[in-house]
């Protein structure tokens, strides 16, 4: 998640933004502000976005991403048996490290977006994000 939150606040903050309107009001997604000023402020998602999203993000987690067959490789293993892409194929040294560089990925995107989310209610800009 921290990854994905990660790719889109440096997204976003660069311009791009999805194309066309969030709701039948005609309000566009370049509409509303970036990083925290989308959740909080004058400008921010109205409160029904916010309590689609938390409705979204607790079916995905009540429905969908759980180990459903109890077949998981290991703890967090939520493939039910789909999406294989060649796991099953590594030997175990190997799901090992791959396991250990994607965590750590986590770990650094966890402190990208800890660092973006601070420097944002600090002020200022930064080189490659610009004016925050």
């Amino acid at each position: 998640i921290c990854q994905l939150a990660f790719l889109g606040q440096i997204i976003t903050r660069a311009g791009l933004h999805i194309p066309g309107d969030i709701d039948t009001a005609g309000d566009a997604f370049d509409s509303y502000p970036n990083g925290l000023a989308a959740l909080f402020g004058p400008d921010s998602i109205p409160t029904d976005g916010k309590l689609q999203i938390i409705f979204f993000i607790g079916f995905l987690e009540l429905f969908i991403m759980k180990d459903v067959k109890g077949d998981g490789d290991f703890v967090g293993d939520f493939r039910n048996g789909l999406l294989d892409f060649g796991w099953d194929s590594f030997d175990e040294e190997t799901k090992l490290s791959k396991r250990a560089i994607e965590l750590n990925n986590g770990r650094a995107a966890m402190m990208g977006i800890f660092g973006l989310m601070v420097h944002e209610q600090l002020g200022g800009s930064l080189p490659l994000v610009g004016a925050m």
